[in-house]
Order: C-alpha cells, then structure tokens, then sequence
C-alpha cells in the first residue's frame, strides 16, 4: 500500500478539523449530552469511518478496506469495553455529569497523541525486527486468557496507579481524573495497538482506524452509558477476539520466521496463512454473538425476580385447604 505525503497531510487536516470541530463547537458549552444528541453524533462518527473505508477500497482496494475495517471494529470493541473503566473513574471521583464531557474530551485527545506514539514505534519495531510478532502474539494471547478468567468488568477491577495516586497529592481533582483517564487508556493501548498490527503492518490504517475508533467515544459514553451494565459477556467476546488475533500473529511469525532457535532460522512451511475476509468474518461473527446473547440474558435475568414475586404471591393467595379458588376462615386474601 502506496501512500504519499500529500495523502498523509490531507488526511491528517481533516482529522484534526473533525477533532477541532468537536471541540469548539460541540464540547464548547459543559454540558451532560441528551439521548438524541449523543444518538445523532455517534451516528455521524460511525458513518465517517465506513465512508473513510469505502475510500479506502476506491483507491488501494479490497484487502485494505477489508483491513481498516477489521482495525476500526476491533480498536472500536475495544474503546467501548474501556468505558466501564471511564465510568468508575467518574463515579470514584465524582466528577458531575455536565463536566464529564470536557474531561473525556481532554482524556481522548491525549490518548490520540499517546497511540500516534506508540503507533509509529510499533510500525518501526516491526519493520526491522519480524520477530516482533512472536511477542505480540503471545501478549495477545496472555491477555484473552486473562480476560476470559476475569469474566465481567466491576469496580474492584480498577486500581489506581502511581501517577493517580501521587497525582491527587499535588493537583487539581479535575486534573487528577484527566490523568486517571490518560494513563487507564495507555494501558490499555499495550492490548490494542499489538492487537490491530496483527491484522494490518499499514501505519496509515493503523492510524486512521485508531482515530475513528476514539472520535465519538465522548458520545457514546453517554449514548449506551446504562447499556454497558447489559452488556455481560463483551469481555468475554473480546477475549475470543484477541486470542484469535494472537494466534494469527503467531502463525504469521512462523510463516516469515527468521530466529535461528526456530526451525534453524527458516519459515515454517506449514504455517497456514489467515487472510482478511476470515479476520473480518471472526470479529464481526463474535460481537454480534456476544451482543446478542448479552441482551438475551440481561433481558432473563430481568424477568427471573418478577417471576419469583408473581410465584410468591400466587402461593401465599392459594387457600389453606389445598382448594383452589375456593376461600374459608383460614384463607387469606
């Protein structure tokens, strides 16, 4: 995949346009955004991103839109599982709901510039060192077994770290929850950026999928805020995602292996190749898997307590006699 400068620049105008249009004009008044507002960005945000991957097939074509598409899904999976994160740090440092949209509005913006980071040291790790993969692969795979035993999310899960902890010593509370909210997300990019170099090396993509899977997140927090409670197997399906990708990464390693203490320094012939329309197929395939059957219970579990009380009451109207309706003297009603 050819990309010149002038692209990279263009591209790079308009996402920043997008990101200051946000800013100034969306974000400019602190305020808690209403369902129809947050309903009408998110929609916008995921509407861009699929225009962005239908230009992308326009001018390099299948494979990569394929590509972009399986980045921006998994980053954006990934982005959604992090606000519960979000969502006990607001709660912990009881941040009011009409300023949590400029405090996760400042927390994106540096989390865009932490994954540009990581991003362009990534890209030149793998390009001089192949091996690379094999670590990627095997992080990824640690980490699908880690969240598999995890199970869901709770606010026992997060801990502070020393930056937050020194951070409350020293700085303002609002300062404190830009840090907290910084720093979770840079932890969480050591899951995501390995995760989506296993289904694209193109910079440019890992790039552009990065953007877009963190534009409208400051919505969508407030969008499906209540949801991610109903969302009970997410981790679980993310678990199977990053597994599936670390797999992938490894295979790809021993298909382009060049460590002598592997197979004497020679690629492994049978090392099958895991294209992009079955990378895509997996992805899409296990969120719609998991977000079905995450409402599927939620919905049950719902319906069991009032189920259980309709039960109690029946019984306790039944008469004592065994009759049914029938009422005596020791019959209560």
């Amino acid at each position: 995949m050819s990309v010149t400068g002038w692209v990279w620049a263009a591209t790079l105008v308009c996402l920043g346009a997008m990101l200051a249009f946000d800013l100034l004009i969306i974000g400019r008044r602190p305020h808690e955004p209403s369902l129809r507002e947050s309903t009408v960005w998110v929609s916008v945000y995921v509407g861009l991103a699929l225009i962005f991957g239908l230009i992308v097939l326009a001018a390099w074509g299948g494979r990569y839109a394929g590509e972009f598409y399986a980045g921006w899904l998994t980053e954006y999976s990934l982005s959604v599982d992090n606000l519960f994160i979000f969502l006990i740090i607001m709660s912990r440092f009881r941040v009011a709901r009409q300023r949590q949209q400029k405090v996760l509005t400042l927390g994106i913006v540096f989390a865009l510039v932490l994954r540009g980071a990581f991003i362009a040291v990534g890209a030149a790790a793998i390009g001089r060192f192949s091996w690379i993969f094999y670590i990627f692969g095997a992080f990824l795979i640690y980490t699908a077994i880690k969240l598999a035993a995890q199970g869901e999310t709770d606010e026992g899960d997060y801990q502070e770290n020393v930056l937050v902890r020194w951070s409350r010593r020293a700085l303002t509370p609002t300062l404190v929850v830009l840090i907290a909210i910084a720093t979770t997300d840079l932890i969480f990019a050591l899951d995501s950026i390995p995760a989506i170099f296993g289904l694209t090396a193109e910079p440019y993509l890992i790039f552009t999928a990065n953007v877009f899977a963190l534009m409208g997140l400051r919505q969508l927090y407030f969008l499906i805020g209540g949801l991610l409670d109903r969302l009970v197997y997410l981790t679980l399906g993310l678990s199977a995602i990053l597994g599936f990708i670390g797999v992938k990464l490894v295979l790809e390693a021993l298909a382009d292996n060049t460590l002598p203490i592997v197979n004497r320094g020679e690629p492994v012939a049978w090392a099958p190749h895991i294209g992009i329309e079955l990378s895509l197929g997996v992805i899409v395939g296990t969120l719609a898997i998991t977000t079905v059957a995450s409402l599927l219970k939620s919905r049950r579990d719902a319906r069991a307590p009032a189920s259980e009380g309709d039960s109690h009451e029946r019984t306790t109207d039944r008469p004592l006699d065994g009759r049914a309706g029938r009422s005596g003297p020791g019959t209560t009603r």
